[in-house]
């Protein structure tokens, strides 16, 4: 039977209703990195997997307070952070969703005034990112500001870094209820710095030839499996996108690299940006073969779900699922919106805007006050 949209399948060790994936998305709602009851209401009303996600993504995660680079974002490397997770966790599972926790590390797209210390952002090169991030004036109000000057992670230091995401994968699944973990590695943070050529400048064997801008990456991935079982770890990778000022001077071969790498490690999925982040799924002057890329992984014999994003509707992503060039598709704003999108697709509509005045940091307006359908 050909795979649809509302197939049920198994992504690693995870059971899924459908293979329609909420993608994370930042919502700025967590104040002091904290989880709390408002969140906890807003995925449980997208995670009823027969009205809303087979599979969320959660937001993405600081693995610690370097790795912070937006205000108001969710952190899970403190005790008060995990407990905070619990309950939203607890909710998704109580009416038979399931959700991973994507674990962020944003690297230079950061601000000193989110720093511990007030200190400089690291990256793989001190490098400034032509991006901006969100922070809070003097008198409490959230706006978006240009990041700051990175000062170049010493080489020392990124042992330590690739421990914090191990620990955060434990104190997700483990500790937190989580079904699994998505390691960022897309949109131009610290893990992407690194992979690509545009932001890392290093001469080690961190930085250079593809096998060394890689190499962190990896041993992130590695780690991650090793902490919680690779059957419930998937990693996001966007491979041309501009987001953050990110570019790679031959994305081709790169990838290629890396999908060969971590084929053998058993991933639950892959979780593609096809095109820039929230724009074009073609960009001027960066063309990117996505089938030559799934088709690398396979041959090294990776086998975990293909998961596919970026500017997908009902009709395409049924067609990509149909024809074998997804397992998965995630939809992004559409679930801020609609949190019962799969009844939404299944009735052929109706589908509601988005109010962007509201998508990042405030309280319910915006955020769990969009209406379903009637019955």
């Amino acid at each position: 039977m050909a795979q649809t949209l509302f197939t049920a399948t198994r992504v690693g060790a995870i059971d899924v209703a459908s293979r329609l994936v909420m993608a994370p998305l930042t919502r700025n709602r967590a104040p002091a990195g904290v989880p709390n009851a408002l969140m906890a209401q807003y995925y449980a009303q997208r995670a009823d997997p027969f009205t809303g996600a087979g599979l969320i993504v959660s937001e993405g995660t600081a693995i610690s307070p370097q790795g912070q680079g937006y205000a108001d974002v969710p952190g899970l490397y403190g005790s008060e952070q995990i407990d905070g997770w619990k309950p939203v966790t607890r909710a998704v599972h109580a009416v038979g969703g399931r959700i991973v926790c994507q674990l962020w590390h944003v690297g230079r797209v950061s601000h000193h005034v989110l720093q511990p210390g007030h200190g400089d952002p690291v990256a793989p090169s001190a490098l400034r990112a032509n991006a901006k991030t969100y922070v809070f004036d003097a008198q409490g109000h959230g706006h978006f500001a240009p990041t700051s000057m990175p000062r170049a992670l010493h080489r020392h230091e990124l042992p330590g870094i690739v421990h914090d995401y191990a620990a955060a994968a434990r104190h997700a699944v483990q500790s937190a209820g989580f079904d699994g973990v998505e390691i960022h590695g897309a949109n131009g943070y610290l893990l992407d710095q690194f992979l690509k050529s545009g932001a890392n400048h290093r001469t080690d064997d961190y930085g250079g030839r593809i096998a060394h801008r890689a190499r962190l990456m990896l041993e992130v991935a590695r780690a991650v499996c090793d902490a919680v079982g690779a059957d419930r770890v998937g990693i996001r990778l966007s491979p041309v996108t501009p987001a953050n000022d990110i570019v790679d001077a031959d994305p081709q071969p790169l990838f290629a690299h890396l999908m060969r790498q971590l084929a053998p490690l058993g991933l639950a999925y892959i979780h593609v940006i096809e095109g820039a982040t929230g724009g074009p799924r073609e960009v001027e002057g960066r063309p990117f073969d996505y089938a030559a890329m799934k088709a690398a992984y396979r041959a090294a014999g990776g086998r975990g779900a293909w998961m596919v994003n970026n500017g997908y509707d009902p009709r395409t992503a049924e067609a990509a699922l149909a024809s074998g060039h997804a397992d998965l598709v995630s939809f992004g704003k559409a679930f801020v919106s609609m949190p019962d999108l799969a009844e939404r697709i299944r009735r052929g509509g109706p589908y509601q805007g988005l109010d962007r005045a509201s998508l990042y940091g405030g309280g319910a307006q915006g955020y769990v006050d969009y209406p379903a359908l009637a019955d």
